[in-house]
């Protein structure tokens, strides 16, 4: 195992009295990290001040400002806990600076009413797809840790906007051990949307904010390929608002995703 890999990085932060770790350049986006990876760092610290059996249920993220390679630390706060939710506060800081701001809901599970994902899963077969390997020059140093491709169009940089972009993505670590963030990470792999409308990079863009919820916990999805099935709502003075869905291979909902981004061209 690989020091830099998420799941050695996670187990340092985890072990960690005072939510210190450290990550690499090849974690990083531009100037910063790979958004889904100092998501999964607020999710660590958090999951540290509930009960395990109690899983994560939605999380919501300000991306404050960049995160750079290093050292890094975690203040996370149990707000509130109830008889079966506990809400948790987390901010991520490098250099005595505040980089993310994310809160988390963990939930009991009831009996009670239930309704079952009205959504169709008719995914291209990977196998069919355009490989992340068959691009890697092109593409930020972090998707070197995952496995995946394209499906049916929605690349960037491919000089046509198309509103949908889907993949297929996993990691090429073992997660079984951080359930939580295995989807946290793969969850922010899709890029904005809108860049399937430029010809050639670069187009800075990134992140200002992100909701993502959690159809079924974590712990239960067995799966190791996802299926993201993501959607541009609208876009206009700079900023896009796109969703997703996260399924697992078999076809299973296992979370959504809302996110804000910001964009330059």
């Amino acid at each position: 195992m690989q020091d830099s890999d998420l799941p050695s990085i996670l187990t340092e932060l985890k072990k960690s009295g005072s939510n210190t770790a450290t990550f690499g350049e090849e974690w990083s986006q531009g100037r910063s990290a790979f958004g889904g990876i100092s998501s999964a760092f607020a999710s660590t610290a958090m999951g540290k001040l509930v009960d395990s059996k109690s899983p994560i249920r939605s999380l919501m993220v300000s991306f404050v400002a960049p995160l750079p390679p290093g050292e890094f630390s975690v203040d996370s706060v149990l707000q509130r806990k109830g008889k079966n939710v506990a809400q948790c506060a987390a901010s991520v800081i490098s250099n005595q600076q505040l980089c993310l701001q994310a809160m988390a809901a963990f939930g009991n599970s009831r009996e009670g009413f239930s309704v079952e994902p009205l959504v169709e899963f008719n995914p291209i077969p990977r196998e069919q797809g355009v490989q992340f390997s068959d691009h890697a020059k092109r593409l930020p140093s972090f998707l070197r840790f995952f496995e995946g491709s394209w499906v049916g169009g929605g690349m960037p940089f491919a000089g046509k906007f198309q509103p949908q972009l889907n993949m297929w993505v996993k990691h090429k670590a073992d997660m079984s051990n951080f359930p939580v963030e295995k989807i946290i990470t793969l969850a922010d792999i899709p890029p904005p949307v809108i860049l399937t409308h430029f010809s050639k990079p670069p187009v800075p863009s990134s992140s200002l904010s992100w909701s993502l919820e959690f159809v079924i916990p974590p712990q239960q999805i067995e799966s190791e390929w996802f299926y993201l099935e993501f959607n541009t709502e609208a876009a206009g003075n700079g900023y896009t608002q796109q969703s997703g869905k996260i399924f697992d291979e078999t076809g299973q909902l296992c979370a959504l995703s809302r996110q804000c981004m910001v964009y330059f061209g």
